[in-house]
Protein backbone atom coordinates (compact mmCIF):
# COMPACT_ATOMS: atom_id res chain seq x y z
CA UNK A 1 0.00 0.00 0.00
CA UNK A 2 1.65 3.24 -1.29
CA UNK A 3 1.34 5.77 1.10
CA UNK A 4 2.36 9.15 -0.71
CA UNK A 5 4.69 10.40 1.63
CA UNK A 6 7.99 9.45 -0.36
CA UNK A 7 10.31 9.81 2.38
CA UNK A 8 7.93 7.63 4.27
CA UNK A 9 7.71 4.96 1.14
CA UNK A 10 11.37 5.31 0.96
CA UNK A 11 12.33 4.05 4.23
CA UNK A 12 9.33 0.90 4.27
CA UNK A 13 10.75 -0.17 0.88
CA UNK A 14 7.91 0.93 -1.18
CA UNK A 15 5.00 1.54 0.95
CA UNK A 16 2.80 -0.71 3.75
CA UNK A 17 3.25 -4.39 2.81
CA UNK A 18 -0.24 -5.84 4.16
CA UNK A 19 0.29 -8.07 6.63
CA UNK A 20 3.14 -6.27 8.17
CA UNK A 21 3.77 -5.39 11.64
CA UNK A 22 5.89 -1.43 11.56
CA UNK A 23 7.36 -0.61 15.62
CA UNK A 24 8.14 3.02 15.46
CA UNK A 25 10.46 4.30 18.18
CA UNK A 26 11.44 7.40 19.34
CA UNK A 27 12.50 10.05 22.22
CA UNK A 28 9.36 12.02 23.53
CA UNK A 29 7.72 14.50 21.15
CA UNK A 30 9.90 13.70 18.28
CA UNK A 31 6.96 12.81 16.22
CA UNK A 32 6.03 9.43 16.48
CA UNK A 33 2.13 10.35 16.50
CA UNK A 34 2.61 12.54 14.30
CA UNK A 35 3.84 10.70 11.31
CA UNK A 36 0.87 7.95 12.60
CA UNK A 37 -2.06 10.19 12.02
CA UNK A 38 -0.59 11.56 8.54
CA UNK A 39 0.22 8.09 7.25
CA UNK A 40 -3.38 7.11 8.43
CA UNK A 41 -4.75 10.21 6.66
CA UNK A 42 -2.79 9.03 3.29
CA UNK A 43 -4.19 6.03 3.23
CA UNK A 44 -7.47 6.67 4.49
CA UNK A 45 -7.70 9.17 1.47
CA UNK A 46 -7.14 6.39 -1.10
CA UNK A 47 -9.74 4.40 -0.45
CA UNK A 48 -8.34 2.00 2.34
CA UNK A 49 -10.14 2.09 6.16
CA UNK A 50 -7.83 2.80 9.01
CA UNK A 51 -8.30 2.41 12.76
CA UNK A 52 -6.40 4.09 15.06
CA UNK A 53 -6.36 3.12 18.84
CA UNK A 54 -5.25 5.97 21.28
CA UNK A 55 -4.35 4.40 24.34
CA UNK A 56 -2.61 7.82 25.74
CA UNK A 57 -5.17 10.44 24.73
CA UNK A 58 -8.69 10.61 25.09
CA UNK A 59 -10.75 10.73 21.44
CA UNK A 60 -11.42 14.28 21.62
CA UNK A 61 -7.59 15.48 22.50
CA UNK A 62 -6.95 13.40 19.48
CA UNK A 63 -9.13 14.67 17.02
CA UNK A 64 -7.55 18.02 17.98
CA UNK A 65 -4.07 16.93 17.06
CA UNK A 66 -5.29 15.49 13.61
CA UNK A 67 -7.66 18.74 13.15
CA UNK A 68 -4.15 20.76 13.73
CA UNK A 69 -2.25 18.93 11.23
CA UNK A 70 -5.21 18.91 8.75
CA UNK A 71 -6.02 14.94 9.30
CA UNK A 72 -9.30 12.89 10.29
CA UNK A 73 -11.14 14.09 7.40
CA UNK A 74 -11.87 11.00 5.96
CA UNK A 75 -15.04 8.50 6.43
CA UNK A 76 -12.90 5.27 6.37
CA UNK A 77 -10.82 6.65 9.87
CA UNK A 78 -11.78 5.20 13.19
CA UNK A 79 -10.46 6.42 16.20
CA UNK A 80 -10.99 3.98 19.71
CA UNK A 81 -9.68 4.53 23.12
CA UNK A 82 -9.28 1.65 24.61
CA UNK A 83 -6.39 0.03 26.35
CA UNK A 84 -7.53 -3.59 27.14
CA UNK A 85 -6.38 -5.73 24.31
CA UNK A 86 -10.00 -7.69 23.84
CA UNK A 87 -11.23 -4.39 23.19
CA UNK A 88 -8.93 -3.38 20.81
CA UNK A 89 -9.74 -7.12 18.94
CA UNK A 90 -13.47 -6.73 19.07
CA UNK A 91 -12.96 -2.88 17.38
CA UNK A 92 -10.51 -4.59 14.87
CA UNK A 93 -13.60 -7.40 14.35
CA UNK A 94 -15.91 -4.59 14.12
CA UNK A 95 -14.36 -2.57 11.49
CA UNK A 96 -12.21 -4.97 9.81
CA UNK A 97 -9.47 -2.37 9.33
CA UNK A 98 -6.58 -2.81 6.48
CA UNK A 99 -4.30 -0.62 8.86
CA UNK A 100 -4.25 -0.82 12.27
CA UNK A 101 -2.36 2.36 14.56
CA UNK A 102 -1.48 1.26 18.40
CA UNK A 103 -0.39 4.18 20.29
CA UNK A 104 1.19 3.00 21.97
CA UNK A 105 2.25 -0.76 23.06
CA UNK A 106 3.14 0.01 26.20
CA UNK A 107 -0.34 0.90 27.72
CA UNK A 108 -2.03 -2.22 26.21
CA UNK A 109 -2.35 -4.59 28.53
CA UNK A 110 -4.08 -8.74 28.15
CA UNK A 111 -6.46 -9.10 31.15
CA UNK A 112 -5.61 -12.69 31.13
CA UNK A 113 -2.29 -11.41 32.81
CA UNK A 114 -1.80 -10.46 36.54
CA UNK A 115 1.34 -8.17 35.74
CA UNK A 116 0.54 -4.34 34.62
CA UNK A 117 0.78 -2.78 31.32
CA UNK A 118 4.33 -1.84 30.20
CA UNK A 119 6.11 -4.77 31.56
CA UNK A 120 7.92 -7.44 29.89
CA UNK A 121 5.14 -10.21 29.82
CA UNK A 122 2.46 -7.74 28.80
CA UNK A 123 4.83 -6.16 25.76
CA UNK A 124 5.48 -9.19 24.42
CA UNK A 125 1.85 -10.90 24.88
CA UNK A 126 0.09 -8.04 22.85
CA UNK A 127 2.24 -7.76 20.52
CA UNK A 128 2.64 -11.25 19.90
CA UNK A 129 -1.37 -11.89 19.62
CA UNK A 130 -1.43 -8.37 17.01
CA UNK A 131 1.20 -9.92 14.96
CA UNK A 132 -0.48 -13.38 14.65
CA UNK A 133 -4.01 -11.36 13.83
CA UNK A 134 -1.91 -9.45 10.88
CA UNK A 135 -0.34 -12.00 9.59
CA UNK A 136 -3.88 -14.22 9.80
CA UNK A 137 -5.90 -11.41 8.39
CA UNK A 138 -3.29 -9.87 6.08
CA UNK A 139 -4.62 -6.46 7.90
CA UNK A 140 -1.01 -4.25 8.80
CA UNK A 141 -0.21 -3.12 11.87
CA UNK A 142 2.01 0.40 12.96
CA UNK A 143 2.84 -0.26 16.58
CA UNK A 144 3.74 2.86 18.88
CA UNK A 145 6.99 2.09 21.10
CA UNK A 146 8.75 3.96 24.20
CA UNK A 147 12.35 4.15 24.73
CA UNK A 148 14.54 4.36 27.82
CA UNK A 149 16.81 7.04 28.59
CA UNK A 150 19.23 5.58 26.49
CA UNK A 151 17.42 6.07 23.59
CA UNK A 152 16.74 2.11 22.75
CA UNK A 153 13.08 0.62 22.27
CA UNK A 154 11.59 -0.17 25.91
CA UNK A 155 10.49 -3.64 26.42
CA UNK A 156 11.67 -7.08 25.59
CA UNK A 157 14.33 -7.16 23.12
CA UNK A 158 12.14 -9.99 21.17
CA UNK A 159 9.89 -7.26 20.46
CA UNK A 160 12.05 -6.46 17.54
CA UNK A 161 12.01 -10.10 16.36
CA UNK A 162 8.18 -10.12 16.60
CA UNK A 163 8.00 -7.26 14.26
CA UNK A 164 8.56 -6.94 10.38
CA UNK A 165 9.68 -3.56 10.17
CA UNK A 166 11.41 -1.17 13.05
CA UNK A 167 11.52 2.54 12.14
CA UNK A 168 13.75 5.20 14.30
CA UNK A 169 13.26 8.94 14.65
CA UNK A 170 16.97 10.53 15.11
CA UNK A 171 17.54 13.96 15.72
CA UNK A 172 17.11 17.21 18.43
CA UNK A 173 13.60 17.35 19.32
CA UNK A 174 14.28 21.18 19.79
CA UNK A 175 15.38 21.15 16.14
CA UNK A 176 12.64 21.17 13.42
CA UNK A 177 14.88 17.89 11.22
CA UNK A 178 13.91 14.72 11.97
CA UNK A 179 15.59 11.80 10.16
CA UNK A 180 13.40 8.87 10.02
CA UNK A 181 15.82 5.29 9.76
CA UNK A 182 15.03 1.68 9.10
CA UNK A 183 16.90 -0.55 12.00
CA UNK A 184 15.10 -3.80 10.67
CA UNK A 185 13.35 -4.05 7.47
CA UNK A 186 12.06 -7.56 6.06
CA UNK A 187 10.24 -5.90 2.90
CA UNK A 188 13.64 -3.23 2.02
CA UNK A 189 16.50 -1.98 3.05
CA UNK A 190 17.94 -1.12 5.89
CA UNK A 191 20.00 1.70 5.29
CA UNK A 192 17.46 4.26 3.47
CA UNK A 193 16.81 7.13 5.37
CA UNK A 194 13.64 9.77 5.64
CA UNK A 195 14.46 13.58 6.27
CA UNK A 196 11.62 15.63 7.77
CA UNK A 197 10.99 19.02 9.02
CA UNK A 198 8.35 19.76 11.87
CA UNK A 199 5.98 22.24 10.88
CA UNK A 200 2.70 23.80 12.05
CA UNK A 201 0.66 21.36 10.07
CA UNK A 202 3.10 17.91 10.53
CA UNK A 203 6.09 16.43 9.37
CA UNK A 204 6.68 18.23 6.06
CA UNK A 205 9.51 16.45 3.69
CA UNK A 206 12.56 17.30 2.98
CA UNK A 207 13.04 17.16 -0.77
CA UNK A 208 16.75 18.27 -0.81
CA UNK A 209 18.23 17.54 2.41
CA UNK A 210 22.19 18.77 1.02
CA UNK A 211 20.91 22.45 0.94
CA UNK A 212 19.36 22.28 4.22
CA UNK A 213 22.96 20.52 5.95
CA UNK A 214 24.82 23.47 4.06
CA UNK A 215 22.33 26.33 4.54
CA UNK A 216 24.52 27.68 6.88
CA UNK A 217 27.77 26.36 6.45
CA UNK A 218 30.21 29.61 7.01
CA UNK A 219 33.21 31.15 4.67
CA UNK A 220 36.89 31.31 5.04
CA UNK A 221 36.92 29.68 8.43
CA UNK A 222 39.33 27.00 8.86
CA UNK A 223 38.31 23.21 10.24
CA UNK A 224 35.14 22.46 7.99
CA UNK A 225 34.86 20.36 5.25
CA UNK A 226 32.77 18.86 2.84
CA UNK A 227 31.87 15.11 1.62
CA UNK A 228 29.35 13.36 0.03
CA UNK A 229 28.20 10.22 2.02
CA UNK A 230 25.41 8.14 0.81
CA UNK A 231 22.69 6.95 2.70
CA UNK A 232 21.64 3.86 1.52
CA UNK A 233 21.03 4.71 -2.32
CA UNK A 234 20.68 8.48 -1.69
CA UNK A 235 23.82 10.83 -1.52
CA UNK A 236 23.82 13.67 1.16
CA UNK A 237 26.53 16.39 1.18
CA UNK A 238 27.42 17.04 4.89
CA UNK A 239 29.95 19.15 6.51
CA UNK A 240 32.14 18.00 8.81
CA UNK A 241 33.66 20.85 11.60
CA UNK A 242 36.46 20.32 13.45
CA UNK A 243 38.16 22.52 16.32
CA UNK A 244 41.30 21.66 17.44
CA UNK A 245 43.04 23.80 20.96
CA UNK A 246 45.34 23.47 23.38
CA UNK A 247 44.46 21.39 26.04
CA UNK A 248 44.89 22.24 29.50
CA UNK A 249 46.21 20.95 32.80
CA UNK A 250 48.21 18.42 30.35
CA UNK A 251 44.94 16.28 29.75
CA UNK A 252 43.52 15.98 26.21
CA UNK A 253 40.43 15.05 24.93
CA UNK A 254 38.67 13.30 21.88
CA UNK A 255 34.89 14.47 21.03
CA UNK A 256 33.18 13.16 18.28
CA UNK A 257 29.07 14.43 17.29
CA UNK A 258 27.91 12.22 14.43
CA UNK A 259 30.89 9.70 13.83
CA UNK A 260 31.97 6.98 15.50
CA UNK A 261 34.70 7.77 18.74
CA UNK A 262 37.44 5.23 18.14
CA UNK A 263 37.48 5.87 14.32
CA UNK A 264 37.98 9.90 15.66
CA UNK A 265 41.28 8.45 17.77
CA UNK A 266 42.30 6.49 15.02
CA UNK A 267 42.84 9.26 12.03
CA UNK A 268 44.10 11.52 15.24
CA UNK A 269 47.07 9.05 15.74
CA UNK A 270 47.36 8.79 11.51
CA UNK A 271 47.75 12.38 11.24
CA UNK A 272 50.13 12.71 14.26
CA UNK A 273 52.55 9.83 12.81
CA UNK A 274 52.60 10.33 9.06
CA UNK A 275 52.26 13.96 8.86
CA UNK A 276 53.70 15.19 11.90
CA UNK A 277 51.03 17.31 12.86
CA UNK A 278 51.53 17.97 16.68
CA UNK A 279 47.95 17.01 18.64
CA UNK A 280 49.26 14.97 21.60
CA UNK A 281 48.94 18.10 23.70
CA UNK A 282 45.71 19.42 22.21
CA UNK A 283 42.20 18.43 22.17
CA UNK A 284 39.93 17.83 19.06
CA UNK A 285 36.26 18.27 18.86
CA UNK A 286 35.00 17.11 15.87
CA UNK A 287 30.92 17.93 14.41
CA UNK A 288 28.88 16.84 11.78
CA UNK A 289 26.23 19.30 11.22
CA UNK A 290 22.44 18.50 11.18
CA UNK A 291 22.24 16.02 14.16
CA UNK A 292 23.13 13.05 11.34
CA UNK A 293 24.70 10.00 12.23
CA UNK A 294 27.63 8.44 9.81
CA UNK A 295 28.95 5.31 9.24
CA UNK A 296 29.86 6.03 5.53
CA UNK A 297 34.15 5.77 5.40
CA UNK A 298 34.32 8.01 2.85
CA UNK A 299 34.05 10.76 5.64
CA UNK A 300 37.69 9.82 6.56
CA UNK A 301 39.36 11.91 4.33
CA UNK A 302 36.66 15.42 5.59
CA UNK A 303 37.23 14.32 8.84
CA UNK A 304 41.44 14.56 8.35
CA UNK A 305 41.26 17.57 6.38
CA UNK A 306 38.86 19.44 8.77
CA UNK A 307 41.46 18.41 12.01
CA UNK A 308 44.44 19.30 9.69
CA UNK A 309 42.36 22.88 8.32
CA UNK A 310 41.83 23.86 12.30
CA UNK A 311 45.38 23.23 13.50
CA UNK A 312 47.25 24.88 10.49
CA UNK A 313 44.61 27.54 10.24
CA UNK A 314 44.40 27.17 6.67
CA UNK A 315 41.11 27.27 4.91
CA UNK A 316 39.61 24.28 2.91
CA UNK A 317 38.53 26.31 -0.44
CA UNK A 318 34.45 26.82 -0.47
CA UNK A 319 33.87 24.97 -3.67
CA UNK A 320 35.93 21.67 -2.90
CA UNK A 321 34.30 18.24 -1.34
CA UNK A 322 36.12 15.59 -0.27
CA UNK A 323 35.97 11.91 -0.03
CA UNK A 324 38.23 8.93 0.90
CA UNK A 325 38.77 5.99 3.25
CA UNK A 326 41.76 6.77 5.23
CA UNK A 327 44.11 4.01 5.90
CA UNK A 328 46.48 3.66 8.79
CA UNK A 329 49.49 4.72 6.22
CA UNK A 330 47.68 7.53 5.36
CA UNK A 331 46.28 6.25 1.75
CA UNK A 332 43.33 7.19 0.64
CA UNK A 333 41.75 4.13 -0.49
CA UNK A 334 38.75 3.95 -2.74
CA UNK A 335 34.82 4.57 -1.67
CA UNK A 336 31.48 3.20 -3.60
CA UNK A 337 29.39 4.80 -5.74
CA UNK A 338 31.36 7.56 -6.25
CA UNK A 339 29.85 8.55 -9.67
CA UNK A 340 26.61 9.06 -7.33
CA UNK A 341 28.31 11.36 -5.02
CA UNK A 342 30.00 13.43 -7.45
CA UNK A 343 27.22 14.13 -9.26
CA UNK A 344 25.36 15.60 -6.00
CA UNK A 345 28.37 17.65 -5.45
CA UNK A 346 27.97 19.38 -9.05
CA UNK A 347 24.76 19.66 -8.74
CA UNK A 348 25.03 21.73 -5.27
CA UNK A 349 27.29 23.70 -7.57
CA UNK A 350 31.03 22.75 -6.26
CA UNK A 351 33.72 23.12 -8.20
CA UNK A 352 36.61 20.40 -7.43
CA UNK A 353 36.60 17.16 -6.12
CA UNK A 354 39.36 15.52 -3.94
CA UNK A 355 38.66 12.23 -4.32
CA UNK A 356 41.09 8.51 -4.26
CA UNK A 357 43.20 7.72 -7.27
CA UNK A 358 41.64 4.40 -7.72
CA UNK A 359 38.19 6.02 -7.91
CA UNK A 360 39.50 8.76 -10.50
CA UNK A 361 39.99 5.95 -13.07
CA UNK A 362 36.61 4.64 -12.92
CA UNK A 363 35.32 8.03 -14.16
CA UNK A 364 37.52 8.53 -17.17
CA UNK A 365 34.90 9.58 -18.78
CA UNK A 366 33.50 12.28 -16.51
CA UNK A 367 33.90 15.12 -19.00
CA UNK A 368 31.94 18.30 -17.39
CA UNK A 369 33.94 21.62 -17.90
CA UNK A 370 31.96 22.57 -14.68
CA UNK A 371 33.80 20.31 -11.79
CA UNK A 372 37.46 19.27 -11.86
CA UNK A 373 38.64 15.45 -10.42
CA UNK A 374 41.12 15.90 -8.41
CA UNK A 375 42.58 12.37 -8.14
CA UNK A 376 44.64 11.83 -4.78
CA UNK A 377 47.15 8.38 -2.93
CA UNK A 378 47.57 9.67 0.01
CA UNK A 379 47.08 12.87 2.60
CA UNK A 380 50.70 14.70 1.47
CA UNK A 381 49.28 15.11 -2.03
CA UNK A 382 45.47 16.04 -0.27
CA UNK A 383 47.48 18.58 1.72
CA UNK A 384 49.54 19.50 -1.33
CA UNK A 385 46.89 19.93 -3.77
CA UNK A 386 44.72 22.20 -1.20
CA UNK A 387 47.01 24.42 0.32
CA UNK A 388 50.63 23.12 -2.06
CA UNK A 389 52.46 22.25 1.03
CA UNK A 390 53.58 18.39 1.71
CA UNK A 391 54.92 17.42 5.16
CA UNK A 392 57.75 15.38 5.98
Amino acid sequence: MKVGIHELDRVLGGGVVRGSVILVGGDPGIGKSTISLQLCQRLADSGKKILYVSGEESIQQTKMRADRLGTGRSENFFIVNVTDLDAVIAAVKKFLPDLVVVDSIQVVYSSGLSSSAGSVSQVRECAGILTQIAKQTGMSVVLIGHVTKEGTLAGPRVLEHIVDTVLYFEGDRFSSYRILRAIKNRFGSTNEIGVFEMGAQGLEEVKNPSEIFLAERPREVSGSAVVPVLEGSRPLLIEVQALVSKANFGVTRRKAQGIDYNRLSLLTAVLEKRLSLKLFDKDVFVNVVGGMKIDDPAIDLAVCLAVASSIEDKVIPFDTVLLGEVGLAAEIRSVSNVLLRVNEAHKLGFKKCILPRSNAQSLREWKDAGMKLVPVSDLHEVMAALWGQIRP
